[in-house]
């Protein structure tokens, strides 16, 4: 049996991992898009390293778009079998690989446009809305802790890592040649006592774990003091500034937890009175999505859920849909509360909400997440006093601030406590993706202090016989 390593590999976005058993089973966990990767962003997503064609299964472990953005492209290429995922997984990732077929297409038809001026080449994009509801069909959903059989000698269990909504681990048996390999990878795992899903699972025993390592150098701010946090920079930037608090937030996870403190501070009675807008159509699909999965909210939740039919709505919200209105936010001289998409500022409405706002000290771009060090957002964190947006300079005189305690992966604790139902003695070797090498190479010494005596960290293409 053969593991090889295909994105998120000492970094942070591409997840793919392909797992060949005997000549004819090849099975692909998540199947994800490399993003904020500068210009190596587009070769990197057009190099596969393997045959599409002969895997044999796709399975997925979340609905973010850097561990499924690449799945039209897989079946453009030739993989016609199933894509396994949980319920949940299946709602949001037909919403979002629609959203991101639309991207490919609007880009690539803005660079079209100057290279047909300039007489050169024009260009593809990875791939269309047609190709992306070509995957549909090949969805087969699997409940959490419910086994199934994947192919002769291969067994998948779901079980749930709090991530985001349908977010789960992927717990492997396999049978070749007369011995049984227990293989689970983490997905991401997500925050113990997060405030709106439920905790990580225990998961079976392993003989080999992949798993991911995002913040395995970093512990997060407590979260009980995130809605005062944000409600400070509300009141700093739109009460005594009058000016615009600009939060860029991951349509999925991130603006449905902006949207539930916020309605936790009307609930106190703490929300000041001014507008506050989605602007994300993308977002508000997927909330409403993920208002029809109850059960997997924590029991704080469902409790509130009793008294408050929609902990995502407060007085006050507005969405907006259409594009004439989110150009005149830009124009607006009122102080109000922006939620746009993306996380990382680099692409979406929210990069032309900083491009209008940056240059104007009254003016907060709230982080609410990571962000690549390349992208926008990263760049903005770097704090270099000037960011280039569409390939223009311009000078940074707003506030740049940051919640950190909003992330929906477990920082090295959450990370740890995730790895405790295991015995190190039974572990064989943990493999570390998903994460910065740096900090994965600290995050391997302390798993080395905890008695898993073999922590790898693979490279790009990089293959292990198991």
């Amino acid at each position: 049996m053969k593991l090889s390593f295909h994105g998120a590999a000492r970094h942070v976005t591409g997840s793919k991992h392909l797992l060949r058993i005997n000549e004819d089973k090849q099975i692909l966990l998540d199947c994800g898009m490399f993003q904020g990767m500068g210009q190596d962003t587009n070769e990197l997503n057009g190099n596969w390293g393997f045959e599409p064609s002969k895997i044999s299964h796709v399975v997925l472990s979340h609905a973010h778009i850097d561990h499924i953005g690449l799945l039209p492209k897989l079946v453009k290429d030739g993989y016609a079998g199933k894509v396994y995922c949980t319920p949940a997984t299946a709602t949001l990732a037909k919403i979002l690989l629609i959203d991101s077929a639309r991207i490919q297409e609007a880009d690539v038809m803005y660079v079209n446009k100057h290279r047909k001026k300039e007489n050169r080449e024009l260009i593809e994009p990875l791939y269309t809305e047609e190709d992306a509801e070509k995957v549909f069909p090949l969805f087969e959903t699997i409940p959490y802790n419910e086994p199934c059989t994947l192919d002769e000698g291969v067994e998948l269990v779901y079980t749930d890592v709090g991530h985001i909504l349908g977010s789960a681990a992927i717990n492997l048996k396999i049978r070749e040649n007369g011995v049984t390999t227990r293989l689970t990878f983490s997905g991401d795992v997500g925050r113990y006592r997060d405030m709106i899903l439920r905790s990580p699972q225990d998961f079976p025993q392993a003989d080999y774990i992949i798993m991911e390592s995002t913040y395995g150098d970093r512990l997060h701010d407590l979260q009980s003091a995130t809605s005062d946090h944000l409600l400070e920079h509300i009141v700093n930037t739109c009460l005594k500034k009058k000016g615009k608090l600009i939060v860029p937030a991951f349509s999925l996870g991130r603006t449905q937890e902006i949207l539930y403190l916020l309605n936790r501070l009307e609930l106190e009675n703490r929300l000041p009175p001014v507008n506050y807008y989605v602007d994300s159509p993308l977002s508000v699909k997927i909330t409403e999505a993920i208002k029809r999965y109850p059960g997997c909210f924590n029991r704080s939740v469902q409790a509130l859920l009793k008294r408050d039919s929609d902990v995502f709505s407060f007085k006050g919200l507005k969405h907006i849909q259409d594009v004439k209105e989110s150009i005149k936010l830009n124009d607006t001289e009122e102080p109000c509360v922006i939620i746009s998409a993306s996380g990382m500022a680099e692409a979406g409405r929210v990069k032309h909400h900083i491009a209008n706002n940056v240059m104007n000290e009254r003016n907060t771009i709230l982080l609410t997440g990571y962000c690549e060090p390349r992208s926008l957002g990263g760049r903005l964190k770097a704090n270099s006093g000037e960011v280039k947006i569409f390939g223009k300079a311009f000078p940074v005189r707003a506030d740049i601030a940051e919640i950190t305690s909003l992330s929906a992966h477990g920082d090295y604790e959450d990370m740890s406590q995730w790895l405790s139902c295991q015995d190190p003695r039974q572990v064989k070797k943990i493999f570390l993706v998903h994460g910065d090498y740096e900090v994965q190479q600290r995050f391997r010494e302390r798993l080395v202090r905890k008695g898993f005596d073999d922590v790898e960290i693979p490279e790009q293409h990089q293959s292990f016989g198991i």
